[in-house]
């Protein structure tokens, strides 16, 4: 059984704002070192590898922070229709947003392509900057095509550019978990076609939203691991990936190498996933040692944060990737009480963050 987050369950707008920030934090520490091979982790940083911000002159985060906010303003455009009584296509408003995404980073999506109108989010200038965008995502938008789960493009993309992003549909309050994971599967269509990616975004979204219903985290984790095993499109990769994890998390925290071997570096869909959920469950105390005195200078909600995405980054992969993952999961179950205090004083552009998760948290009317 898992622990709860605490004697009072967070509000939904705490969960939100936890689950944005906490991604980006985890993908702005991962991004310092993506793709560095654990040697020259070590070499930097010391035998524990990258533990903090207080370590790095400064912190960017990368092209997976500025897609979550782009997926979380396409639905925010439609909500804001539905809520003024107007039906609108989901996956065209997020395709619509990511076409501004694209633009922001000099490329084109062709003539053919419709020219979205300006919203708030392009006017942050920090999401206009070439972050190592996703090959997939780039090349998907480019074809000026709008994928569909029967016609994605890149039929044969893997990444993890589509899993990353995926977060925002579980945020969402009062709809069936089928609507979660299809919301989440079909946008994943839009850049990435392979099975698993598509399964990962969905299975990833359903995660966060039973843990923002209030299920507890091994509970979720389980739950969406023997859902994976029922889809209907033969992908093995994912429920392989997750049943590696929660059996990887019952030996605690293991060394980098044990990780990826297992595991994988991140740079799949389900690796991401996999790898991020594996850390967030072999950091998560013992059942019934929660308690909200202070642990050091932390709570034990940060204290279980720091340790979880410092497992996350530090494996020589994809590590911005999972890092966020990571964070999401954990801003989720927790809410904003989770996410430390000098890490946040060292998050680039807080305000572009805090202002979609107010945004997501107006138009569904999220409780305070």
């Amino acid at each position: 059984m898992s622990i709860e987050p605490g004697p009072l369950a967070p509000a939904l707008t705490s969960r939100i704002h936890g689950c944005l920030l906490g991604g980006a934090l985890g993908d702005s520490l991962g991004y310092a070192v993506a793709e560095d091979p654990m040697e020259e982790i070590r070499r930097r940083f010391g035998a524990r590898g990258l533990a903090g911000f207080d370590a790095l002159p400064d912190s960017k985060f990368s092209d997976e922070t500025q897609l979550t906010l782009y997926t979380v303003d396409g639905l925010v455009e439609a909500l804001e229709w539905a809520n003024s009584g107007v039906g609108a296509d989901v996956n065209a408003c997020l395709w619509l947003a990511y076409l501004r995404w694209l633009e922001s980073q000099g490329e084109e999506a062709g003539p053919s392509a419709p020219a979205p109108q300006p919203r708030w989010i392009d006017r942050q200038a920090v999401l206009h900057q070439r972050r190592n965008p996703d090959e997939a995502c780039i090349s998907g938008l480019a074809t000026g095509e709008m994928g569909t789960s029967v016609r994605p493009v890149n039929p044969a993309s893997g990444g993890y550019g589509t899993v990353v992003r995926s977060a925002p549909f579980g945020l969402i309050p009062h709809i069936a978990p089928e609507a979660v994971y299809k919301l989440s599967a079909d946008a994943a269509s839009l850049t990435h076609g392979h099975p698993a990616a598509r399964q990962s975004s969905g299975i990833f979204s359903l995660l966060i939203h039973r843990l923002v219903s209030g299920e507890g985290l091994s509970d979720a984790a389980t739950a969406i691991t023997a859902h994976a095993r029922t889809l209907n499109e033969v992908a093995p990769e994912l429920p392989e990936s997750l049943e590696a994890a929660l059996q990887l998390a019952g030996k605690g925290v293991v060394t980098p190498e044990e990780l990826t071997a297992t595991l994988g570096q991140g740079r799949l869909a389900e690796q991401a996933l996999a790898v991020g959920l594996y850390a967030a469950l072999a950091t998560m105390p013992e059942p019934g040692t929660y308690v909200m005195a202070d642990i050091g200078t932390d709570t034990l909600p940060v204290r279980h944060f720091r340790e979880a995405v410092a497992l996350a980054v530090n494996h020589g992969g994809s590590s911005d990737s999972t890092g966020s993952v990571t964070g999401n999961i954990l801003g989720a179950f927790y809410g904003e009480d989770c996410l430390p205090a000098d890490w946040l004083e060292s998050l680039e552009a807080p305000d572009a963050v805090r202002g979609m998760a107010n945004l997501l948290a107006g138009v569904t009317s999220a409780e305070g």
